[in-house]
């Protein structure tokens, strides 16, 4: 397959961007909550809901065989996308979110002991804080967060203090969906299994921006969504560790996930499909193979620099208007950027922006701890994707200035 090096070129690639919204062509900066799909992940699903719908592993049919044989290609597209040594350390899920919280009930419920402690940081997004407070309000385990500095970083001074031979999990995000801030998972993967601990990344907004080896991060579990990633809502993966999931209990029960099953006893699959109960979301995992194949194509090095040009510039243009003040300042970001305008709600910002063709996101982001933290409601977000511009950046530093002066 060829490697598209012509980043801009790629917009045409994603049919809704033609939208006009209020009247005014669409100028999407939201990517960090969903980004948009190209056109070759829309064929993908729609071909499979066309051609060979069927449900997957339990029939011997034609179909049932090519829709099987597509939904466990995606699989080893996500084992390939993570660096995972085998394909049954993929587990299929709903998404970031669905993973999380099933190495929580099954790898922390069949561990977790009363005392114990879970190491989260305060720039977590709420999927990876929650699930671990209902673990630990059931088991009598305690949750710590890890200090965030001034400019949005891990305070690594801070998570040396805290992690300690209670410790048993350390879950930390791999890029802030907030901030953009990329935390140093490498080190903070060392220092907690220096102590003993287990440790789950949260690789949300990771995935779209940023080349992951879980194997070379030994990491322990790592979670992603496929609809931060070019591809389908409802999707994503857990990569687990094989002889981690082996020692864990079930979490869902159902078809799927049995060996054999009585009225009196149950015995369970092996991996994946343990941990996959019920009919997945077939037309979502080809989609997000689809996606997988999408950005495979692209020139890795061409899109980074794309981005970081992105991110410096409506960085740079953002700190020289008039009444904008940048919240998270981290050396090291994905291309996220949070702001406030100075006296303003960040809705009545976003919703200004938006009657101007501009779409951010506007609120506390899922990270309440983190506002907190730094003392605001929360922030105007602007995150980019690979379809954005320079043109982009134009349109969004110009509808903030005529916000202003709408609201001042």
């Amino acid at each position: 397959m060829s490697h598209a090096t012509n980043i801009t070129a790629l917009r045409s690639d994603f049919p809704i961007l033609a939208e006009r919204v209020n009247g005014q062509p669409l100028t999407y900066l939201d990517s960090a909550a969903t980004t948009q799909k190209p056109a070759a992940v829309i064929a993908a699903i729609a071909d499979y809901y066309r051609h060979d719908n069927a449900n997957v592993h339990r029939a011997a049919h034609a179909l049932a065989d090519r829709a099987t044989a597509a939904f466990e290609e995606a699989r080893r597209k996500v084992q390939k996308l993570l660096g995972a040594q085998r394909a049954h350390e993929i587990i299929f899920t709903r998404g970031t979110t669905e993973s999380i919280n099933l190495v929580a009930q099954s790898h922390g419920g069949h561990r977790l002991r009363a005392g114990d402690e879970i190491l989260v940081t305060e720039l977590e997004h709420h999927s990876n804080i929650v699930p671990w407070q209902l673990v630990a309000a059931r088991k009598g385990a305690k949750v710590l967060a890890v200090r965030v500095t001034a400019n949005g970083e891990i305070d690594l001074d801070d998570l040396d203090s805290k992690i300690g031979e209670r410790t048993r999990i350390v879950a930390v995000g791999h890029a802030s969906n907030a901030l953009g801030t990329i935390n140093p998972v490498d080190e903070i993967v060392r220092r907690a299994h220096d102590a003993g601990a287990v440790v789950l990344i949260d690789g949300a907004q990771a995935t779209a921006h940023l080349d992951i080896d879980v194997a070379a991060l030994d990491v322990d579990f790592y979670a992603i969504s496929g609809h931060k990633a070019y591809g389908p809502t409802g999707i994503g993966a857990l990569y687990g560790k094989e002889s981690l999931l082996e020692s864990m209990p079930p979490w869902q029960g159902g078809g799927e996930m049995i060996e054999t099953v009585t009225i009196e006893h149950t015995t369970f699959n092996r991996l994946p499909f343990k941990f996959e109960a019920g009919t997945p979301h077939i037309a979502g995992a080809i989609g997000f193979g689809a996606a997988i194949d999408y950005l495979a194509a692209i020139d890795a090095q061409a899109l980074a620099n794309h981005e970081a040009t992105l991110l410096r510039l409506v960085t740079d243009r953002l700190a020289q208007t008039e009444g904008v003040r940048l919240i998270g300042t981290a050396r090291d970001k994905v291309s996220i950027v949070s702001f406030l305008l100075d006296g303003q709600h960040p809705h009545d910002v976003a919703t200004l922006l938006d009657q101007q063709g501009v779409a951010v996101r506007s609120g506390h982001h899922c990270a309440m701890p983190l506002m907190q933290r730094l003392g605001i409601p929360g922030t105007v977000r602007a995150s980019l994707g690979l379809y954005n511009s320079p043109a982009d950046v134009d349109r969004l530093v110009r509808a903030v200035e005529k916000t202003r002066a709408l609201l001042t």
